[in-house]
């Protein structure tokens, strides 16, 4: 499962921290009126914060928050998440954040697999597959440039037939994800111009742009056509993204809003308190 080794630093230290017995209690602490969200959002959570959480559970506590999405799973969690009325906004794919579309020796494997996700990922309905371009390894930027969209034009076709968006992930490689390529919004931006498809953009995660070039609403505006999907998180830390940390998320909100955009915003932070009040006010932020 590619997402076992997602955030490896991130994870170590903190789902330690992550409540133990307590974070289930949290799952029945969400008692509170289902708030009145405004719809102008997609609200979705990316499942690997929430390790001591079951799955069912954490549907029931995004139901009852009037969540729309719980992501980053694999076909045998779609079902759960159907029978409560949710989707999988991004769906896993093939390939790992250290090995990935940038190394020629893995496009078979990964066009492979990508040729059996796509389908599942279709058939349920879901929007998106998230790919990475795998780190650099003393590669040159531009030739990884070139090896990410040759391999991942042998896919494209399939993801328009299908109409599933395939999206990169942008990661820092400051802090967590030392030598990841996909790095900038620039360098991402270049490779969906090279690849040519509206069924290709970027994951464009905030917590781990912040840490690398900041200036984040103006860059949403000028790159919103490359943008398909939303990550949220708190600098630093990867923690709440309340008052504790440097990002004024409603103002973030407000202006993927104001671009038009139509896709979903994933809560991506591993709570250091009551798991299930942190998303909801995680939310209740984000909802602008």
């Amino acid at each position: 499962n590619i997402m076992e080794s997602r955030h490896p630093l991130s994870r170590r230290g903190a789902m330690g921290a992550m409540l133990g017995a307590g974070a289930a209690m949290a799952v029945t602490s969400d008692a509170a009126e289902k708030p009145k969200l405004k719809g102008r959002i997609k609200h979705s959570v990316c499942k690997w914060c929430y390790k001591n959480i079951s799955l069912e559970d954490l549907c029931v506590a995004a139901s009852n928050i009037g969540m729309h999405s719980i992501e980053l799973l694999g076909p045998e969690s779609w079902p759960t998440l159907k029978q409560h009325g949710l989707t999988c906004a991004m769906a896993s794919g093939p390939g790992g954040i250290g090995k990935g579309w940038n190394r020629i020796a893995q496009h078979d494997e990964l066009v492979s697999k990508s040729e059996t996700r796509l389908p599942e990922v279709a058939a349920a309905g879901l929007p998106n597959m998230i790919v990475f371009s795998g780190n650099r390894d003393g590669m040159d930027d531009a030739e990884g440039l070139r090896n990410c969209a040759k391999g991942l034009k042998r896919i494209i076709p399939l993801a328009e037939k299908l109409g599933v968006t395939v999206c990169m992930e942008l990661l820092n490689s400051k802090r967590n994800h030392k030598d990841y390529m996909c790095d900038h919004t620039a360098w991402g931006v270049a490779l969906c111009e090279e690849v040519g498809s509206e069924r290709f953009k970027l994951l464009y995660d905030i917590f781990h742009m912040q840490i690398m070039e900041g200036d984040i609403v103006d860059t949403i505006r000028e790159n919103i056509d490359y943008i398909g999907h939303f990550h949220t998180g708190g600098v630093p830390g990867r923690n709440e993204i309340d008052g504790t940390q440097e990002l004024n998320y409603t103002r973030i909100c407000e202006g993927i809003v104001d671009t038009g955009f139509q896709g979903y915003v994933a809560q991506e932070f591993i709570p250091k308190r009551d798991p299930v009040a942190s998303l909801r006010e995680a939310v209740l932020l984000c909802d602008v």
